[in-house]
């Protein structure tokens, strides 16, 4: 008999025992993007994803160096951010990497403790804890330098009652297309070098106090031509996880190796989403000019119902539905999920989102990788790449 499989909810209790857990981390705050022109980006994302306009910081905030445009869906912050001027730090990334993820904030009670927790086990500190105020009260943020030149900071919210931080003020809209479904983050993906990988896995477990939960190595993660390597990494809840890559030797040049060459360095690659409709979400995508992977081949969704029967599992969703717009189809023990992968959405061959369903399923979709790295080998051979 099949089992009554639900969507996933992580909750605040922990699920992953060997996490330490000594920060705690509640979630997701925002990802900030350093971007060439941050109203075009916004535009784009509002239309094509479906978000909200929430906050912003410029010249008329009293900015003078940045301008920031804050976007809302559910739970998920996106910053996107361009300097003003040809003096400000954030052009050298912009050079470097082309569009990209900079900040991954993470939401703490306690800031100060985070910083001091994370520095006195080896992080090197981004800047050190400060308290930003305004009439709506104070935030406390700090930042650590992870892999590359991307940084996680430390935010402490529960003395704000302001529209995001201290500096913004709210963005007022005309134009705010509908919600296209999407919840959360569910999983941000890591780039790194040539066997740097279990560097920053033990860099997460004894910074961060995070679990590596699952790892995949070439053996698994392999076509005809390319390879790579994957550790995933997670705080006790689950609510943060952060799988790192790294290359693995193959006949031709893996995604991985792509993608360092044109951020020019380790960099996040991918943003998972997740939604509950993840049909209704995608159809919407879709329809307002987002490109997906290429659909897998017939054969592989004629095998998706024995891959489901294995595990007791019977699919909710219609098969041919899922068929027409190329979503993927993974089981587990616990259940299942269906996903399914942009195209870069950067002018450079390097990030991209991924919108996930979880029917129970917490795993992050090892029946696919054959299916899911042909699709993008195929892009790569289209850009020369391969």
């Amino acid at each position: 008999m099949a089992k009554d499989i639900k969507s996933v909810d992580y909750g605040l209790e922990k699920i992953f025992k060997g996490a330490k857990d000594f920060l705690p981390l509640l979630g997701t705050d925002y990802v900030e993007f350093y971007v060439g022109n941050a109203k075009q980006a916004a535009h784009f994302y509002k239309t094509a994803f479906g978000f909200q306009s929430y906050a912003y910081k410029g010249l008329e905030t009293g900015s003078k160096d940045v301008v920031s445009y804050v976007l809302t869906q559910d739970k998920i912050k996106l910053v996107l951010t361009t300097p003003l001027n040809s003096s400000s730090q954030i052009n050298e990334h912009l050079v470097k990497h082309g569009d990209g993820v900079k900040v991954i904030a993470l939401w703490v009670d306690d800031a100060q403790n985070a910083w001091e927790e994370t520095t006195k086990r080896g992080a090197k500190s981004y800047f050190e804890p400060r308290t930003e105020k305004d009439a709506d009260g104070e935030v406390v943020r700090a930042g650590i330098q992870t892999y590359g030149d991307t940084v996680h900071v430390f935010v402490e919210r529960k003395n704000y009652n302001g529209i995001f931080l201290p500096g913004f003020k709210a963005w007022e809209s005309d134009y705010n297309p509908q919600s296209l479904g999407l919840k959360y983050v569910d999983h941000m993906v890591g780039n790194v070098g040539w066997g740097e990988m279990n560097d920053w896995v033990k860099w997460y477990e004894d910074v961060m106090g995070f679990e590596n939960f699952l790892s995949f190595d070439d053996s698994q993660i392999h076509t005809e031509y390319s390879a790579l390597m994957s550790k995933v990494m997670s705080n006790g809840n689950g609510r943060i996880k952060f799988p790192i890559n790294e290359p693995a030797e193959g006949k031709k040049k893996s995604q991985i190796e792509e993608y360092l060459d044109f951020y020019e360095g380790p960099g996040c690659q991918h943003i998972a989403v997740a939604t509950d409709d993840i049909i209704s979400t995608v159809r919407g995508m879709r329809e307002r000019g987002v490109e997906f992977l290429t659909t897998p081949p017939d054969t592989y969704y004629m095998a998706a119902p024995k891959r489901l029967a294995e595990h007791d599992h019977k699919l909710k969703e219609d098969l041919e539905t899922l068929k027409s717009l190329g979503i993927m189809i993974d089981a587990d023990d616990e259940g299942y999920l269906l996903q399914i992968f942009t195209r870069p959405v950067e002018d450079r061959p390097t990030l991209f989102f991924e919108i996930i369903q979880r029917m129970g399923a917490k795993g992050f979709g090892a029946g696919n990788f054959k299916a899911l790295f042909e699709s993008i080998e195929r892009e790569q051979e289209l850009r020369g790449t391969l």
